[in-house]
């Protein structure tokens, strides 16, 4: 497995269809050496600021999902 070090540099725009949410991000991508550390795993890094947009964004498109659903499943 390939593992990766993903820092997020700024997220544009959050849309979603049919149960995906897709996330346009400026980032940077680099491939890491696996360690001795366990299960390899890609690490996700950003900025308070870019958590609190990314936040903001999903609440934004999880309420749309919400909004779509029938009354009687809320």
């Amino acid at each position: 497995m390939k593992t990766y070090q993903i820092e997020i540099q700024r997220v544009k725009a959050m849309t979603n269809s049919n149960g995906l949410i897709r996330a346009q991000v400026d980032a940077l991508v680099q491939s890491t050496p696996p360690r001795d550390e366990g299960i390899p795993t890609t690490v996700l890094s950003l900025t308070e600021a870019n958590a609190r947009v990314l936040l903001l964004l999903l609440k934004t498109q999880l309420a749309e999902f919400d909004g779509r659903k029938a009354k009687s499943r809320r």
